[in-house]
């Protein structure tokens, strides 16, 4: 059932959509189809897994036909993202997952989370007002909103629209910090420009919203705390180097780890650690910078143990083929970082890189993108996706030399022109993994392998992996 949670159902926004198509070479081709024929690449559409994963499930698209994107759980549901709303699906038989409801809410990314009967949406599009059934507008035009909603979703089949919160420069993500009666949300949101009446450079900061849970109707931003001050010793943000490395005008992703009163954030140009201790002003203790091989920090998830932040570079921007011989293994990918020191005193030390070692073809977008651990006890272990490269397990307990150990994927969306699909996230939610493909729609796997088999006695109530749980109650 589709579900207009406004007056009037909306058009997409067509400036939502990804890239247009674009034809590669015939050589290109040619290669692409003679690597099919002898087996080094799958076939158009072909799905291979490793022996490890069982592919259990998928769910096409159906009324929402934008763009697939991030996922969060909660009991036996899952939410998906998708660039025309959002969809929530019955996951408690995981082999047949149904769709409850899909609600059409258009404006990119719709990025989502839940918490207790509320959801959360990011949108990152100007748009003529915060309704479900607003139209794009330009960003220059001060009446143009961009923003946070939030649902409540005590009827699952019937979701409410309940409050809207407009954020500097939207909503690219976002992320939750639970404290007491409280919900906190840490926006981030980026590419400020001078002719942006709402969207203003330098941006060097977050905007933090509270949602009281018996009021959301009540939210406000509290506090926009700046990340990168230009005050010495501090230099702002990373200045960028043009066509290799993001200029910093905010932050892509923030992953939070609340048992820590940790955060890491993935800011463009610059990788940090922040503590969190104070929700509405988070402070920053160390930051990194790989003007080598980082193009853009877009993500990062912590382990278990906090001693350690996997950081991700979407090189391209998610839209190119980088996971090929050209590209080579340490752009694009993962950095491992190891977190030394106490306190105040805690700094990020680079390990090592992690890419998925099998090359896609070159119309096959792919890049280092969303993931979650995999709760196993002693071990650093991590599933992830990486667009049309598939979904990668992989194992990171030695910082300096991950390995994988699993991976599911299909083959090409077209042999002759790049297009933009494959997996956008992969997480590991009470025994499975569930994946939001692009243009495929909602996959379910299992992994069956003693590395990781010790996981599926972990149970969570609910799973928005940019709020980390502790998976376990007995530590230090």
């Amino acid at each position: 059932m589709l579900l207009a949670a406004g007056p009037a159902l909306a058009t997409p926004d067509p400036g939502d959509s990804p890239a247009a198509p674009h034809s590669v070479s015939q050589d290109v081709s040619k290669g692409i189809r003679a690597d099919i024929a002898d087996g080094a690449l799958p076939g158009q559409d072909e799905i291979v897994h490793s022996d490890n994963i069982e592919h259990l499930a998928n769910i096409p698209k159906d009324a929402l036909q934008g763009t697939n994107s991030d996922l969060a759980f909660q009991g036996t549901y899952a939410y998906a993202g998708n660039y025309d709303g959002f969809r929530i699906l019955d996951i408690s038989r995981p082999s047949e997952p149904r769709t409850v409801a899909q609600v059409l809410c258009p404006g990119s990314q719709n990025d989502i989370s839940v918490s207790g009967n509320l959801l959360f949406l990011s949108t990152d599009s100007s748009r003529t007002d915060n309704s479900c059934n607003s139209t794009p507008q330009s960003a220059a035009v001060k009446s143009s909103w961009e923003g946070m909603k939030v649902f409540d979703i005590s009827d699952k089949a019937n979701p409410r629209y309940v409050a809207a919160v407009e954020t500097f420069c939207g909503s690219h993500t976002h992320s939750l910090v639970p404290k007491g009666d409280n919900v906190y949300i840490y926006v981030s949101s980026y590419s400020p420009r001078a002719e942006f009446p709402d969207c203003q450079p330098p941006h060097d900061g977050i905007s933090v919203i509270k949602v009281p849970r018996k009021a959301p109707e009540k939210a406000a931003v509290v506090s926009f705390p700046v990340l990168f001050p230009a005050e010495p010793p501090v230099d702002g943000g990373n200045p960028g180097i043009p066509g290799k490395v993001s200029q910093t005008t905010g932050c892509h992703d923030i992953t939070v780890l609340p048992s820590r009163q940790l955060a890491a954030g993935a800011c463009m140009g610059d990788g940090i650690l922040m503590d969190i201790k104070d929700p509405e002003h988070p402070r920053v203790i160390d930051r990194v910078r790989d003007d080598v091989n980082f193009a853009f920090w877009h993500s990062a998830t912590f382990n278990q143990d906090a001693d350690k932040v996997v950081f991700t570079d979407e090189l391209g921007g998610g839209g190119a083929a980088t996971c090929n011989e050209a590209v080579g293994p340490n752009r694009g990918a993962d950095g491992i970082y190891d977190i030394v020191g106490k306190g105040d005193g805690r700094r990020l030390v680079f390990r090592s890189y992690f890419k998925i070692p099998r090359y896609q073809a070159d119309t096959e977008n792919c890049v280092a993108h969303n993931g979650s651990l995999i709760p196993v006890k002693g071990r650093d272990i991590m599933v992830q996706a990486w667009y049309q490269g598939g979904v990668s397990v992989w194992d990171f307990t030695d910082s300096a030399q991950p390995k994988e150990i699993g991976y599911f994927e299909r083959g090409p969306l077209s042999t002759t022109e790049l297009r933009t699909g494959g997996v956008w996230s992969a997480y590991y939610y009470n025994g499975h993994i569930y994946a939001n493909d692009i243009a495929k729609g909602f996959d379910v796997l299992k992994i069956h392998d003693r590395r990781t088999d010790r996981a599926g006695s972990v149970r969570l109530s609910g799973l928005n992996v940019q709020t980390q749980p502790d998976y376990f109650d007995d530590r230090d």
